[in-house]
């Protein structure tokens, strides 16, 4: 049986039986929501391992979720409480499952599976199946999306409880009419329990990165913008969220501001990221003037615009007044706002090409917006196939772990040093220690899970020399971009790091150099 999507399928079935309403209904949203969900899991599942390859953000969560609970507790008193409620998660996944990359960005991938597939049921739900469709469909082939759905980090969940939270916030803001009358209850009533799990939702989220109180701030703008349309009792209801999200994230933010320089790698917002953000604020509003075909029907610009801009634009200008903080992986989830516009938009287009082809008794008036929708996604995703193959090499990320602890293992020697330019470095042997088994650490004094935190306590400058000096040879792990002045580098190198450049510099040469992976494995012999 073929199903319609566009907007006039429930006019279409008006004479059926009622059963028939409610079964074509269900099995029209299971569609809408299923398809994008399950090209999403395609996509996710598709180059997951990337050739093995395992990258700095992702190693600190591989290194920090096969600690116990206690150390991890230890942990996050220092350093990273903010990825406290992720590490846990992942600290389970792999007491589950065991410690695997797959284990490691599952959870991610499952993320994008449920915003996608919540996206699309909210874009059905404010314009319609087939707006719902391409919504979740534009959400699953961004490739930005794509990029994170495939890394150990907190953001592709972080987007899925945005993602929940704001379809159960349309659902409370705009309940189906049949719903709202049922045995006599206003709607308000009806829906209370929306509410409820919306603010549920909403706290986790924030407690997985309290960033996502923008989200919690843009579904305010939809509410006072709803207030227009006679929803008086709407404030009323969402007014109470704060007082359980607020307070209930309060702890997270203080706890976090100690730990501020956990961030303080991050430059000022430049040139292309203001240009990023204005083209993405361009195309939102471009979408926002096309025409809707049932304005008494609720509209996806007050919920897609402000969940698209307030994010953006208020991390850009807290970076900009405040201190640098603009990464857009921080704000991953404005990206659903966006394809609530966009999707639409695109429903809209393939629905005039029919109409206007039909007008002109062309024989292409006939196609299926359906179909139409079909050949402009598969144009997409072949436009965007190198880029998506570019994902999911091992080259994609800053860097890959691995392949600088094997560059280790084959040049180092058994009683060698091995230094860490910088300290963090040290990623590389907490990942794969076997690598570094028999060699020296010349510098660190305390380990990372004695002293809770990520990379280990280094020794004082002094004996830093004395230790460095004592050795033939020395192993450094250094970044492949890495220079000695570090003048452009937000983050001024420590003392200890620049006595290790000096002692480098002066009493040993280097005779053997590899750059792979982002990292700069050189061994250095004593000169004098």
């Amino acid at each position: 049986m073929s199903l319609d999507l566009g907007q006039g399928t429930a006019a279409a079935l008006g004479g059926r039986a009622a059963s028939g309403h409610v079964g074509a209904s269900r099995t029209r949203g299971m569609l809408v929501c299923g398809v994008p969900a399950l090209l999403a899991l395609v996509l996710g599942l598709w180059g997951l391992r990337r050739q093995g390859a395992i990258w700095r953000d992702e190693a600190a969560t591989w290194e920090v979720a096969q600690r116990s609970l206690p150390e991890i507790g230890h942990l996050v008193g220092q350093v990273d409480v903010v990825h406290c409620l992720y590490y846990l998660l992942i600290h389970t996944v792999f007491e589950v499952f065991g410690a695997s990359l797959a284990a490691l960005r599952l959870p991610s991938v499952l993320g994008l599976v449920v915003a996608v597939a919540a996206t699309a049921a909210t874009g059905r739900r404010l314009a319609g199946p087939l707006a719902g469709l391409s919504a979740g469909l534009v959400l699953a082939l961004l490739p930005v999306m794509q990029r994170y759905a495939q890394e150990g980090r907190s953001f592709a969940l972080v987007a899925a409880g945005v993602a929940v939270a704001t379809w159960l916030l349309v659902g409370a803001v705009y309940p189906a009419e049949r719903t709202a009358a049922r045995d006599g209850r206003r709607w308000w009533d009806a829906w209370g329990w929306r509410w409820g799990a919306y603010t549920a939702v909403m706290l986790v989220t924030a407690l997985l990165n309290w960033l996502s109180l923008f989200a919690w701030a843009a579904h305010g703008v939809t509410v006072v913008l709803a207030l227009r349309r006679g929803r008086r009792p709407l404030l009323a209801r969402w007014l109470p969220t704060a007082t359980v999200i607020v307070p209930g994230t309060l702890p997270l933010i203080l706890a976090s501001r100690p730990q501020a320089g956990q961030v303080a790698w991050i430059p000022p917002a430049s040139a292309a990221s203001l240009l990023g953000v204005t083209a993405m604020l361009v195309v939102g509003l471009v979408c926002a003037r096309i025409p809707r075909r049932a304005p008494e029907r609720p509209s996806p610009v007050p919920v897609g615009l402000p969940l698209l801009a307030l994010p953006q634009l208020g991390l850009l200008l807290a970076s900009l007044l405040v201190e640098p903080l603009y990464v857009d992986r921080y704000v991953l989830f404005s990206y659903i706002g966006l394809s609530l516009l966009v999707g639409p938009t695109l429903a809209w287009a393939v629905r005039a090409v029919p109409a206007y082809g039909r007008a002109r008794g062309r024989n292409w008036g006939r196609a299926r917006s359906e179909t139409l929708l079909a050949g402009v996604m598969a144009v997409v995703f072949l436009a965007l196939l190198p880029l998506e193959l570019g994902l999911r090499t091992w080259a994609s990320r800053t860097d890959d772990v691995r392949v600088a602890a094997h560059e280790v293992a084959t040049l180092a020697r058994p009683g060698d040093g091995v230094v860490f330019l910088p300290d963090q470095r040290r990623d590389a042997a907490l990942v794969t220690p076997g690598a570094f088994r028999g060699l020296d650490d010349l510098a660190l004094a305390e380990s990372p899970v004695a002293s809770g935190t990520l990379y280990g306590i280094e020794a004082a400058p002094e004996r830093i020399r004395t230790a460095m000096l004592a050795h033939r040879r020395i192993v450094v792990v250094g970044d492949a971009d890495d220079e000695s002045d570090s003048a452009s580098s937000p983050v001024p190198p420590s003392p200890r790091d620049l006595v290790k450049r000096a002692v480098l510099a002066r009493h040993f040469t280097p005779v053997d150099v590899t750059e792979t992976g982002g990292r700069r494995v050189t061994v250095y012999e004593r000169t004098r």
